[in-house]
């Protein structure tokens, strides 16, 4: 009955009926199948959201949209130009650099691709740079969004795993740093290849201009990420604390956000709240249904035939995930199938943290790539470029990403070694 109700959803995605209709529809029929009391599907669906660590999702979203329309984002891809754009290909170096700085204030690819892609894929066609490759270019930096912290997955993986979010927050900066460092080598073998142009040197005076124009930018992660590790703040309170900054940036520091700004801003953070959410909520009925079943102990036991052999579980399960990831939302996988998996995870003795960082970094290259993903869908709309021509440049990042993904999954160390050395080994 699992596989049915499973088989359903599916069919609901591929018919384009909205996830979380996809979710719920099969949910309900199980129980009314069943005879339990449907009472639950409304009672199981509030329950999801009874969370205070969700609260943390809206309130970086808030920070997203605030720092795109505060002019934030200007100025950080002004910053990583001074330092980056004199090498071959120097536009396509500042899309990864100014994503990774990004990274630490946003926690969303959606954002941080819509804020860069506006920025840098004009500039970089008007260079000579060819738009497709432009497009993919800031569609695979945008992964590392939700890899550096802060990061929106990692809040709702900690509430589902019920794992550490500041563990899970250190975790993602080397393996973050790690994708930032391939794809710029990624970067600088197309642009050699194709002659792709630089731009001149920087001057001190004017590295020094941008980093005191990036300066109250760059203190936002700063706050958020030292905020929680000191113990002043929870994850939660240090969101709500990057929006506030982050609209005090926009309003008072760069003035560049209006009152009338306000009611825009606010609805485009209460609508991707409410997509995200509403798919919380109804993944919490599907777990449900999932536990009635005994999901995770049958995959248990499926995996149990690996138990000498970590390496060859953990790569199976990527392989899986990647596969998934390109016919599924990465909320849907992250809600739905990521908590099937744990009890696996817990068998074969992996750490929920190192677990929740490989996982998240695999449905982040699941939104890159035809025909869900949904990053895909945001740069074919800046660039006005057919899935086809995207597909065709997104490829060699895509590489570079897996290898990164290969990499932490078979080396916890890269993943763990922050969280151990600044909060001590879990327990």
């Amino acid at each position: 009955m699992a596989l049915t109700v499973v088989a359903m959803m599916l069919a609901g995605f591929a018919l384009g009926v909205p996830v979380v209709y996809s979710i719920l529809i099969p949910s309900t029929f199980y129980m009314a199948l069943h005879h339990v009391p449907l009472l639950i599907v409304p009672q199981k669906v509030a329950n999801g959201l009874e969370s205070f660590p969700l609260l943390a999702v809206p309130f970086f979203i808030a920070a997203g949209e605030l720092m795109n329309t505060g002019g934030v984002t200007r100025r950080l891809v002004g910053l990583a130009s001074t330092l980056v754009g004199h090498i071959t290909g120097g536009l396509a170096h500042t899309t990864v650099v100014s994503n990774m700085i990004m990274a630490g204030m946003s926690g969303s690819n959606v954002a941080d691709a819509a804020g860069t892609g506006r920025v840098l894929v004009p500039a970089m066609t008007q260079a000579g740079y060819g738009r497709a490759f432009a497009g993919a270019m800031v569609g695979a930096a945008s992964t590392i969004g939700p890899i550096i912290p802060p990061s929106i997955p990692f809040v709702i993986y900690g509430y589902i795993a019920s794992a550490s979010v500041g563990r899970l927050f250190l975790g993602g900066v080397v393996p973050g740093v790690l994708m930032g460092i391939f794809l710029l080598g990624t970067a600088y073998l197309i642009s050699v290849r194709r002659g792709y142009p630089r731009q001149p040197r920087a001057t001190f005076r004017q590295c020094l201009s941008a980093l005191r124009s990036a300066a109250w930018a760059l203190l936002m992660p700063v706050i958020i990420v030292g905020g929680i590790l000191s113990g002043i703040v929870t994850p939660t309170e240090a969101a709500g604390i990057a929006a506030l900054y982050g609209l005090g940036i926009g309003i008072f520091v760069h003035q560049e956000i209006r009152i009338g700004d306000l009611l825009p801003i606010a609805v485009r953070v209460v609508r991707s709240t409410a997509v995200v959410l509403f798919i919380v909520a109804g993944a919490s009925v599907l777990q449900q249904v999932f536990a009635r079943e005994k999901l995770g102990e049958t995959l248990v036991s499926l995996f149990s035939v690996f138990s000498d052999n970590r390496i060859i579980a953990l790569l199976g399960i990527n392989l899986l995930f990647l596969i998934l990831g390109c016919f599924l939302d990465g909320n849907t996988l992250l809600l739905v199938f990521i908590p099937l998996f744990l009890p696996t995870i817990d068998s074969l003795g992996v750490d929920r943290v190192h677990f929740g960082v490989f996982a998240t970094l695999n449905l982040m290259i699941g939104a890159l790539t035809p025909p869900v993903g949904i990053v895909l869908y945001v740069i074919l709309n800046i660039c006005e470029i057919s899935m086809a021509e995207f597909t065709r440049e997104i490829w060699p990042m895509v590489v570079a990403l897996v290898l990164v993904l290969v990499i932490i999954t078979l080396v916890p160390g890269t993943v763990l070694f922050l969280p151990n050395l600044l909060m001590g080994v879990a327990q």
